[in-house]
């Protein structure tokens, strides 16, 4: 695909039906490897988090991270707006952050003797949640419509919110003192949860040598060039809608959301919205990888992060010791997969 300025129209035009076997080239494809490439000049390894989170990004999704501090996430988003072309933006959540500091109020404007709304940090197209869970509820609440509706309401006047955007919210598995915990409501309008792990040995060596060196950010950052734009994300966006999904596939899926609600060692099972994620993040991924029609691979490998944090385990299996991801996989080994 040739390189387009930003501004430009991209218009994608998925392939006809090739054998799996066979590499075809997309307008798609060739976007999401170039974005990957460009990522990868600076942000190392982590591949499931930089998988997901465009797979969110481009299927309407928003990602919640679980991770220990220091891998990398603020880099990440910062990289990923300065490639994409968006606006991104970070909150540190904390216990006194206020539903008014996220969204912005209105400000007594001593020129004009009138209020004027002065829009708050969630008025960007990549936002940055840190430690989401150590705000209360009424502050969950607030970001809860922003998700979910692309708006914000402040005194009955409703301010949208430009798209693409999305929410890539974070929180530390080891450190429970001051949380609270995400209601599941929040929970469910995440279409992904992505667990990241320290790096392997050789990726930790790589990050040493390429951010040892004291230079800026800011100047690494200055090293990137823009692969695409807001506009062109939206319209990719709506080129996936179109891929196929078998009617089979589609039985699958719905196979592998409802056994969640039947699974023994679960108390509460995934939603409806669980399928439709993993429908609109299968049609993502097929289409990053050059087809217009998923297979079930692409819903085996989002499977996880999509219904991981939508189960919710039994007294006796959390007493047992038992691990959602464990568990999920034995329930997705148990369905079988579809002959396409």
């Amino acid at each position: 695909m040739p390189d387009l300025p930003p501004d430009q129209p991209f218009e994608p035009r998925l392939p006809p039906v090739v054998s799996q076997s066979a590499a075809a080239s997309t307008p798609i494809k060739d976007l999401f490897e170039r974005i990957n490439a460009e990522v990868r000049r600076i942000f190392v390894g982590q591949d499931e988090l930089v998988l997901g989170t465009l797979v969110a990004l481009f299927s309407n999704g928003h990602v919640l991270i679980e991770s220990v501090p220091g891998l990398g996430k603020t880099l990440f988003v910062r990289t990923l707006g300065r490639v994409l072309g968006c606006q991104f933006g970070r909150i540190q959540f904390t216990a006194d952050l206020m539903p008014s500091d996220l969204t912005g109020s209105p400000i007594f404007d001593m020129k004009m003797q009138e209020f004027r709304f002065h829009p708050g940090p969630v008025f960007t197209q990549l936002l940055l949640a840190d430690e989401i869970n150590r705000s209360p509820a009424k502050t969950h609440a607030a970001l809860l419509e922003i998700m979910q509706e692309y708006h914000v309401t402040i005194d009955r006047t409703t301010h949208k919110i430009e798209r693409p955007f999305l929410v890539m919210a974070t929180q530390n598995p080891i450190e429970a003192e001051g949380t609270y915990n995400l209601p599941e409501a929040q929970l469910d309008r995440f279409m992904l949860k992505l667990v990241i792990d320290y790096p392997i040995e050789q990726q930790e060596a790589n990050i040493l040598a390429m951010h040892s060196s004291q230079v800026e950010l800011d100047d690494l950052l200055e090293q990137l060039s823009p692969v695409t734009s807001p506009q062109q994300i939206v319209q990719v966006t709506r080129a996936n809608g179109k891929v196929r999904i078998d009617p089979r596939l589609l039985a699958y899926i719905n196979s592998l959301v409802r056994l969640t609600r039947q699974w023994p060692q679960f108390h509460l099972g995934a939603s409806p919205r669980a399928g439709i994620a993993l429908m609109r993040g299968a049609r993502t991924l097929a289409a990053f990888r050059g087809r217009d029609y998923a297979v079930p691979d692409d819903v085996v490998e989002l499977a996880m992060p999509v219904l991981r944090h939508r189960v919710i385990l039994s007294a006796e299996a959390e007493v047992e010791g038992h691990a959602v991801d464990d568990l999920l996989g034995e329930l997705i080994a148990s369905v079988e997969v579809p002959r396409l």
